[in-house]
């Protein structure tokens, strides 16, 4: 009879644990969050490196900085360039200021002949000798300039490079794309490093991803922008929260490794995002579950 009492209080026993690990949530999943990966824009040895693991930084804050000795150097010297070539049309631009006077006077000689002629104050022999001067200044103005062309044009060659040193210098300022929090960090001060080189990865953890996957019988009784439960481990306990569905998936995928059952790992399922805001608890591949309303 104890043998049979014994017996009996085990399988009891064994079913009420049983009880208790059956799932109850909708769906379970995993927290994400969007996770940024910022790259050098220049190379060189970095100065400086201002976070660590863990630091919370400001959106196009200036964090670090590339040795930029080598591109202001180049810079200095396209300048000097610059101002060797301008020097060479230093007399074309006298003359042309010299023509260009001469010009406003024959034209205004012109326009007063021109206005005599109308009141037949001046033969026309006098408009034509007007005419004539004006077009024969306007000539020689035109082979002048035609003669400052190239350097003209070799100055906007030296300008061009100067704005794209200075672009190399403005990239080797190391900008923060986003608000968020420092996940890891790769440089130090001091290494060389180069063009696309990491230097930290970043991720703003105000607001959290749970991504849960639901079956083709569920997919119906959701849609995006509706409320939903969240429960996360918490201790001994658990802690809930509210979230918003914000992503459906449109095709089915089978089922990842996160779903143990092999009832559930042989369908096919949809993936959706669930954002919750972060009370500083949640944290990137924390397990969870949700349940929808």
């Amino acid at each position: 009879m104890k043998t049979f009492t014994l017996i009996t209080i085990t399988i009891i026993a064994a079913l009420s644990t049983g009880c208790k690990q059956e799932p109850t949530a909708d769906a379970y999943g995993n927290f994400e969050a969007t996770e940024i990966t910022v790259s050098a824009k220049g190379q060189g040895e970095i100065k400086n490196l201002n976070l660590e693991e863990g630091s919370i930084l400001k959106k196009n804050a200036i964090v670090g900085l590339i040795d930029t000795m080598t591109l202001y150097l180049n810079k200095m010297q396209l300048l000097a360039q610059k101002e060797v070539v301008r020097s060479k049309s230093g007399n074309i631009w006298s003359q042309i200021a010299v023509l260009q006077s001469q010009l406003k006077t024959a034209e205004s000689e012109l326009n007063r002949v021109q206005n005599m002629f109308n009141e037949e104050a001046a033969t026309s022999r006098q408009l034509d000798r007007a005419q004539s001067e004006v077009e024969v200044l306007q000539k020689r103005m035109d082979n002048v300039k035609t003669q400052n062309a190239p350097i003209v044009s070799e100055v906007n060659s030296i300008e061009a490079q100067i704005a794209q040193i200075q672009h190399q210098i403005e990239d080797s300022k190391i900008s923060n794309p986003v608000n968020g929090t420092v996940l890891n960090q790769y440089a130090e001060p001091g290494e060389i490093t180069a063009f696309g080189k990491p230097l930290y990865k970043i991720a703003n953890l105000d607001e959290m991803t749970l991504r849960v996957y639901i079956s083709e019988t569920q997919l119906s009784q959701i849609k995006i922008g509706e409320k939903a439960n969240l429960n996360i481990d918490f201790g001994e306990d658990t802690k809930s929260y509210e979230g918003k569905i914000s992503w459906v998936s449109s095709s089915a995928e089978f089922t990842p490794k996160i779903i143990q059952t092999k009832e559930e790992r042989i369908n096919l399922v949809y993936a959706v995002n669930i954002k919750v805001k972060n009370d500083g608890s949640l944290k990137i591949g924390m397990p969870g579950e949700v349940y929808f309303k």
